[in-house]
C-alpha cells in the first residue's frame, strides 16, 4: 500500500473545521466553541471554518454537494494545512458523487476525524494519501474540563512529529459517560473515568506489522461495494482496525459483518486485527466478553487460528482516543502489547 504522507502540522498553522454529515456546530454551538478553543490552546494552531461548516441541519442535510465542496475548498486552499471534522453523523456517504479525487491527490494534507468520517478516510485512501483516524472538535477536543492528556499526547506524536512513535494502552482510565450537550453548564463537569485494564491479546504469539486500514465498522458496511471500497491488493498484509459506533451494535451484528470480511477473503489477507473498545452506553464485562468471543469464533470459522487479534484498544467511541494513520506502516509487539508507527 503506497500513500502520500502529508506534511506535519506546526504551531501557527491554519486548520479547517468541516461539517461532513450532522450539523453539530449549529445545534450545540457552545460545544463546538469549547472544542475549538481547547484545540487552539493545546496545539497553537488557528482554526477556521469551511464556508458551510456552521450552517443549520436543514441546509447541511439537503446539500451534500455543499459539504463536498467544503472538502474540496479545504484541500485546494494553500493556507489550510490540516482538516478536522467537527463531528460525525450518518450520511457522509452522500458526498461521494461530488468528490474530485485529483484535488485531494494533488493537494495532500492532514485529514482527521472518526465515526462517519470513515467515509472521508476511504476517499483519501482512494486518492492515495494518508489520513488520520482520531478525535473531532466536538467529541475529543471538546472533552468536558479539558482534553485528556493521553489523547493530547497521541495527537502531538502523530500530527506534529515526523519521528517513529510508540504507543501503549491508556492507563489514565476511559469513559463513555453521557453528559447532555443540551445543557451548556455540563461543559465544566468532568466525566467519570473507568479503570483501564489495558489492551487484550485474544490470540497470536508472534509480532506482526503492516499498513493500517480500517474505521467504524457500522460505516464500513455503508461503503462496502462502492467506488471507494479498497481493491483486493490493498488488504494484503495490512493491519485491519475496527470499532463500533455509539449505538453499540450487538455482538451478533458485528459477527455478521465480520463474516462478510471473511467471505471476501479480507481476513485471510491481513497480518493482524485491532478491535477498539465498544462505545455507546455502559456495557457490562459480560457484554464486552461477548464481542471478544465472536471475534474468536469468526477466526475459527475461517481457519485463522494464528491471526493476531487485539481487542479493547483505545480508539473509536470511548475517550480518550489514540490516533491511527490510515496507510501508515505499523508494528505490534505481542509480549509488550506495544504499537509502533514506523
Amino acid at each position: 500500500m503506497k500513500v502520500i504522507k502529508p506534511n506535519i502540522l506546526n504551531k501557527g498553522d491554519k486548520v479547517a473545521a468541516i461539517t461532513l454529515s450532522w450539523a453539530g456546530a449549529a445545534t450545540f454551538p457552545w460545544r463546538y466553541e469549547a472544542g475549538k478553543k481547547q484545540f487552539e490552546d493545546a496545539f497553537g494552531c488557528e482554526v477556521i471554518e469551511t464556508p458551510n461548516a456552521l450552517k443549520d441541519n436543514h441546509f447541511i442535510y439537503n446539500n451534500p454537494k455543499a459539504r463536498a465542496d467544503d472538502l474540496m475548498w479545504a484541500f485546494k486552499n494553500p493556507e489550510i494545512k490540516g482538516i478536522i471534522s467537527i463531528i460525525g453523523g450518518d450520511d457522509s456517504i452522500r458526498i461521494l458523487p461530488y468528490i474530485d479525487f485529483n484535488v485531494i491527490k494533488n493537494n495532500p494534507k492532514i485529514f482527521m476525524g472518526y465515526s462517519d468520517s470513515t467515509v472521508t478516510h476511504f476517499i483519501c485512501l482512494k486518492a492515495g494519501i494518508e489520513s488520520y483516524y482520531g478525535p473531532s472538535f466536538m467529541s475529543g477536543f471538546a472533552e468536558n474540563g479539558g482534553i485528556h492528556p493521553y489523547e493530547k499526547e497521541c495527537v502531538k506524536k502523530v500530527l506534529f512529529s515526523n519521528t517513529p512513535q510508540t504507543f501503549l494502552s491508556n492507563k489514565e482510565g476511559w469513559t463513555v459517560e453521557s453528559l447532555s450537550w443540551e445543557n451548556p453548564e455540563n461543559q465544566t463537569i468532568k466525566r467519570n473515568l473507568q479503570k483501564s485494564c489495558g489492551w487484550k491479546v485474544l490470540q497470536g504469539n508472534d509480532n506482526f506489522e503492516g499498513p493500517l486500514i480500517g474505521g467504524c465498522i457500522d460505516v464500513l458496511d455503508m461503503i462496502n461495494g462502492t467506488s471507494i471500497w479498497p481493491d483486493e491488493n490493498l488488504w494484503d498484509n495490512a493491519i485491519l482496525f475496527l470499532e463500533t459506533s455509539e449505538e453499540a451494535p450487538k455482538p451478533d451484528t458485528v459477527k455478521y459483518w465480520l463474516r462478510n470480511y471473511g467471505a471476501q477473503g479480507i481476513l485471510n489477507k491481513i497480518n493482524g486485527l485491532f478491535f477498539g473498545r465498544p462505545g455507546g452506553s455502559h456495557l457490562s464485562e459480560k457484554e464486552y466478553q461477548e464481542y471478544d468471543t465472536f471475534l474468536l469464533q469468526i477466526s475459527k470459522e475461517f481457519h485463522l487460528d494464528n491471526l493476531p487479534i487485539i481487542s479493547r484498544m483505545d480508539f473509536g467511541h470511548t475517550d480518550p482516543m489514540m490516533v491511527l494513520p490510515i496507510g501508515r506502516k505499523a508494528s505490534f509487539d505481542i509480549k509488550k502489547c506495544e504499537l509502533k508507527l514506523i
